[in-house]
């Protein structure tokens, strides 16, 4: 029992292909459903073979000469006519397999009407800025290392690399997508199914390649609005030693909307105590966690740029408590 249930783990769970969540990904796992039963219908079909020319063989030792010079190789020439079978078995399924990647295909990348929302999704070494366009304003609403969809909905990520070569995925709502630097791709997704799940980058890009993940979560349209207002809302106006100490030393990178801090190197930080996680995954959202790496970013990450920041225990105590308001 302990070892079917390891071989059961990954069929389902937050990062699981074999668990769909969405259009994209349901459409990859039939096609996957469909090359395991062709390829496993053509293995049979070999084996049967293989085993009845064993078994052919095996009836005819000990005959006469004549009949053992019909043997090459120890397998007798009569089971030739076993060969078209054989090649036939393999040409239908690879027939079925192309027509079933065609279609899978097609359900991909079919041509659709301009969907409701449109998403920017940028990679960098090894974060992602994440921007929902804002139909009121017309502008963009930024965050970064989360995803929300709303449940239902097809959403038009536009993918883009501010650096080297990363790939956007999420096994469980869509099949990855290369993000290239200076190129633009697009991806539509429709998420079906409400929960939380986990998007990695899926292309090498460096020593925090496997620690450069983000959260996705799959919610009702309504709450997904009342979350996009949310984000759209700059940051309550903060005094005191913690916000100080930000605009002293963090405000050149990071961005706080209504804080008039406004960085562009690192991600925006405006709600970002209301995130899941901290450091595009590494981390949990806690106080604790953002006072740890304000201090030493490089411990937990090593290769991050960001540097450690020179802040007295006092300050960088502050600041913690500073960001750990920002929801």
């Amino acid at each position: 029992m302990p070892t079917a249930g390891l071989l059961l783990a990954g069929c389902a769970g937050p990062q699981s292909a074999l668990d769909p969540g969405g259009d994209q990904a349901h459409a990859l796992f039939s096609l996957f459903g469909l090359m395991l039963w062709v390829s496993g219908a053509i293995y049979a079909v070999v084996l049967a073979g293989l085993g009845w020319a064993l078994w052919r063989a095996w009836r005819r030792r000990g005959t006469d000469a004549r009949r053992d010079a019909t043997l090459v190789g120890g397998v007798d020439a009569r089971l030739d006519r076993t060969l078209p079978v054989v090649a036939g078995a393999i040409v239908l399924g690879l027939t079925v397999l192309i027509t079933g990647s065609f279609f899978a295909d097609r359900a991909l990348f079919a041509t659709r009407a301009a969907p409701a929302l449109e998403v920017r999704v940028t990679g960098h070494q090894w974060w992602w800025r994440v921007q929902y366009r804002d139909r009121v304003s017309d502008g963009w609403i930024e965050t970064a290392n989360e995803l929300h969809l709303p449940q239902g909905v097809t959403v038009r990520l536009v993918l883009n690399s501010a650096d080297v070569i990363h790939s956007f995925w999420v096994p469980n709502v869509a099949g990855k997508l290369d993000m290239v630097p200076g190129r633009t791709n697009r991806l539509d997704v429709t998420a079906r199914r409400p929960g939380w799940y986990r998007g990695q980058c899926a292309e090498f890009c460096g020593t925090q390649h496997a620690h450069m993940a983000f959260a996705v979560k799959v919610e009702p349209p309504a709450a997904f609005r009342a979350w996009l207002a949310a984000q759209a809302a700059p940051a309550a106006p903060a005094e005191g030693r913690g916000a100080a100490a930000f605009q002293a030393t963090c405000a050149a990178c990071h961005a706080i909307r209504g804080a008039g801090a406004a960085g562009r190197a690192g991600p925006d930080l405006t709600h970002v105590a209301a995130r899941r996680t901290l450091a595009a995954g590494a981390l949990t959202m806690t106080r604790g966690n953002l006072q740890g790496w304000i201090a030493q970013p490089k411990a937990i990450k090593p290769g991050t740029s960001m540097p450690a920041i020179p802040l007295t225990p006092a300050d960088a105590d502050a600041v913690a408590t500073y960001l750990a308001t920002l929801r």
